[in-house]
């Protein structure tokens, strides 16, 4: 959640930010959004468990229903099951945004899993916006006294009870300290950890239902993916975490003074209340203000890419929501970035696991590409992989016949997420997070310049990257992976005779098993499979018409209509199997 930016979001100032003791209008009033049901501090568990099972299961059920061909008016095609998931992605962003904040945060949680939904679903998540009705003020005071232990009046000079943006998780209001400076205050939602409680408790059972499920539970780790879920979902309530991070984010960037990271007044800090240092500054998706600013549109899109490049190739630490609502640029041309609730973070291992995912890129290998990913966790390797790799593999054929400057993260990652959607990958939420934020960034960058090209800018610190970013010339890198290869050649070639030795003793031995695959085998397979069917849907279907004509004749004729219409039935799987055995034969 960010505070608005710029200054012409300051309304009228009422008597209680000069401390005159009138009674306070209430924020609510300035909002004339819908009532949610959640908007309360007291919740009600039997509503809550019949308001999201209801959505659960109404989810499943359109599924089931859009896999059925039967379903499509005039007969199924690709375009149509396209603008059907597109409107079901759009009903289940907008029942998200109804079921309140924690359906919110994991609804924005799911947009980085292009492996468990497909790309229409993906994208709708991506704009899940929690814009929401502020709560009272009355209901802030009370808040601020728990936490901080001192009324408003007694931390702060003047106090705005008009906030200055609302959202799911809280509200962010402008102040000023006693001792001068001006701060925005950002103040948890009334009721927000019991609700978490309860809808977190409902999403376990429902978590448990889709791993045991016969087929959503098949290769997916739903318990692991709810675990996951709550970890970031309770750090991001603590606001004293948020605050940690950042500092960590301003110390990263204290030798750039083009970028500008508000700093936190510690003293007036709690788990539920931040107060930060008030920076100002123009949306950085406010073109025209940009102009009227005189601020070099080009030289933002560039610093802009520069920054998220150095948040994950030098720190390893990097804001992972990056939307247009939390950068600004200030009237000096500087970045200015908000809201560190949800913060990502590069392990080293994970840093050396591009690295060899880098080589493979590279050298075009495929084969290596999928190693890597095995280990940085990103694929689970299954019985076959060769699908796989071939997808890898057209990915290297389909984008390295173009120079790296004239790419596009964007075109890069639906492509990945396509490949990934239904197959054995499983990209870490790290990952996601970073193409996710590569991405806004480069719409971003085109946004405020039509001639931009994030790749254009990544190309220097990719070579960083290549050379291990230690200031060794190329040269020296190509040198290292050459003795590296050269130690696992020597290593495979001491471990050969064991190997053979050991294959020999299983061949022996009756331990050895050969697996044969045919695809044209598996074919006829399937056909006299169908066709022994057809056989029996045959006998099955004359069984029923002569039992049915005697029914008939003995005039027991509501016996023989239903008889008749069971061979109806069996007719009509007959006919389908026919036009299964005339497509299998197209393909042969």
């Amino acid at each position: 959640m960010s505070a608005l930016l710029d200054d012409s979001v300051n309304r009228q100032r009422s008597p209680k930010q000069t401390g005159e003791a009138d009674e306070p209008k209430t924020a609510s009033k300035s909002y004339k959004s819908k009532a949610y049901r959640w908007n309360r501090e007291k919740y009600s568990r039997k509503r809550r468990f019949f308001d999201i099972w209801a959505f659960v299961l109404l989810w499943l059920a359109s599924l089931w229903l859009d896999s059925k061909n039967w379903s499509y008016w005039g007969g199924v095609t690709e375009e149509k099951k396209v603008a059907r998931r597109r409107f079901q992605a759009i009903w289940v962003r907008e029942t998200l945004l109804d079921l309140g904040p924690t359906f919110i945060k994991v609804g924005q949680l799911f947009s980085t899993r292009a492996d468990l939904f497909p790309a229409e679903f993906v994208e709708e998540l991506s704009k899940l916006q929690d814009k929401v009705p502020a709560f009272s003020y009355e209901q802030l005071e009370v808040i601020v006294k728990q936490d901080l232990g001192k009324t408003v009046q007694e931390l702060y000079r003047s106090f705005d009870p008009v906030p200055l943006a609302a959202a799911s998780l809280g509200q962010v209001h402008k102040a000023q300290l006693h001792s001068g400076p001006e701060v925005v205050v950002k103040v948890q939602r009334p009721g927000l950890r019991k609700l978490f409680e309860i809808d977190l408790q409902i999403l376990k059972g429902i978590a448990r239902y889709f791993q045991n499920h016969p087929k959503w539970g098949r290769g997916r780790d739903w318990m692991g993916i709810y675990e996951e879920c709550c970890r970031i979902l309770w750090l991001e309530i603590d606001y004293l975490h948020e605050g940690r991070n950042a500092d960590t984010f301003r110390r990263n960037f204290s030798n750039c003074d083009w970028v500008r990271v508000p700093r936190v007044y510690w003293r007036y800090a709690a788990p539920r209340v931040l107060t930060l240092e008030y920076l100002p500054g123009i949306k950085i998706s406010h073109y025209e203000a940009l102009e009227a600013a005189g601020i070099d549109r080009k030289l933002i899109a560039q610093l802009g890419a520069k920054a998220y490049l150095r948040q994950l190739l030098n720190d390893g630490f990097f804001h992972a929501d990056p939307h247009p609502g939390n950068i600004a640029v200030s009237a000096d041309g500087c970045l200015i970035f908000y809201d560190f609730g949800m913060m990502g973070q590069i392990q080293s291992n994970v840093r050396e696991g591009l690295m060899e995912t880098l080589y493979g890129i590279a050298s075009k290998d495929g084969q290596r590409i999928m190693d890597s990913l095995i280990n940085l966790g990103a694929l689970v390797p299954t019985g076959d992989m060769s699908p796989v790799r071939r997808s890898i593999q057209y990915m290297l054929d389909h984008f390295m016949d173009k120079p790296f400057e004239n790419q596009s993260v964007s075109a890069i990652t639906d492509d990945l997420y396509d490949i990934a959607y239904n197959q054995p990958f499983r990209f870490p939420a790290t990952f996601t997070f970073v193409m996710r934020a590569f991405s806004t960034i480069e719409g971003v960058g085109r946004g405020l310049d039509p001639e931009f090209n994030f790749m254009e800018v990544a190309q220097p610190f990719a070579m960083q990257l290549m050379t291990n970013g230690n200031g060794h010339d190329t040269s020296s890198s190509i040198f290292n992976e050459i003795g590296r290869q050269a130690a696992q050649v020597s290593s495979s070639a001491l471990g050969l005779p064991r190997r053979i030795e050991e294959t020999i003793d299983k061949l022996e031995q009756g331990d050895l098993r050969i697996r044969v695959r045919s695809a044209e085998t598996e074919r006829l397979l399937r056909r006299m499979s169908s066709a022994q069917m057809g056989t029996n849907y045959a006998l099955l279907m004359s069984a029923f018409t002569l039992s049915a004509t005697i029914l008939f004749v003995s005039n027991q004729v509501w016996a023989a209509v239903a008889v008749a219409v069971l061979a109806a039935g069996a007719g009509f799987a007959m006919l389908r199997l026919f036009k299964r055995i005339d497509r299998l034969d197209r393909m042969s």
